[in-house]
């Protein structure tokens, strides 16, 4: 290399992009019949398209190292991009959301085993017994919320859970096989037309923020999102 020569690339950032399987998730919706799908995209719109994109490993590890931290983008050449929020509201599908209603963790939420039981109809022991400690966040398991889906005689409740499943398992997957609790606190105030688009978003920055910085972790936010977005770009 000549002398004083100063290498522009970056340092490159081992990100996983390991998912949770979505076989279950889809296999559940392919057998309810057209009225309870109507139910679900009355209440929370076209979301399981999202099991459809296939998540290209080798693409996204490629676009990680085009993330500028300094500037929260990507930075392709002289080119700068970054998902919108406007852009982002599309890929949710989701016309009924409040653009002006933004999601803010609320100052006296409920407990966790509260917003569990108002979300699934379930009983405090049913609950309770179900809760897991993963690390420092309290979760329940996916295989628990796919009995209940699978056994649930209430149809509202039962699409509840499923759109529960899918922020746990596709939008927010924090720890595989588990919906956290944090997914719930959101969750619980979508029936009030907030948009969770910021916070999608928020996250997904802070997220490859901590990757470039650290050069290695796993993707713990929606990379069918962010894939959707950039395939939409190029």
């Amino acid at each position: 290399m000549t002398d004083g020569y100063t290498s522009e690339l970056w340092n490159f950032t081992c990100i996983s992009v390991t998912q949770n399987n979505l076989q279950e998730l889809k296999e559940i919706w392919a057998q309810w019949d057209d009225e309870v799908k109507q139910l679900f995209y009355y209440n929370y719109s076209d979301l399981p398209y999202l099991f459809d994109i296939k998540v290209d490993e080798h693409l996204f590890r490629a676009l990680a190292q085009f993330w500028n931290s300094a500037y929260n983008c990507f930075t392709f050449g002289k080119v700068d991009l970054v998902p919108i929020v406007e852009e982002y509201t599309v890929l949710l599908r989701c016309p009924r959301i409040q653009a002006d209603k933004a999601y803010s963790r609320a100052v006296n939420a409920p407990t966790f085993l509260k917003k569990l039981m108002n979300i699934t109809g379930m009983s405090e022991q049913w609950v309770a017994a179900r809760i897991k400690q993963k690390r420092d966040n309290k979760c329940i398991p996916w295989r628990n919320l796919k009995d209940l889906i699978l056994a649930h005689l209430n149809t509202k409740k039962k699409v509840d859970v499923f759109a529960l499943s899918i922020y746990g398992l596709v939008v927010f997957p924090k720890a595989l096989g588990y919906v956290d609790e944090a997914v719930t606190d959101l969750f619980d105030r979508l029936d009030k037309r907030v948009t969770p688009v910021p916070i999608i978003l928020a996250e997904t920055f802070k997220s490859l923020n901590a990757y470039r910085r650290a050069g290695e972790g796993r993707f713990i936010e929606c990379a069918q999102f962010l894939l959707a977005w950039f395939h939409s770009h190029f």
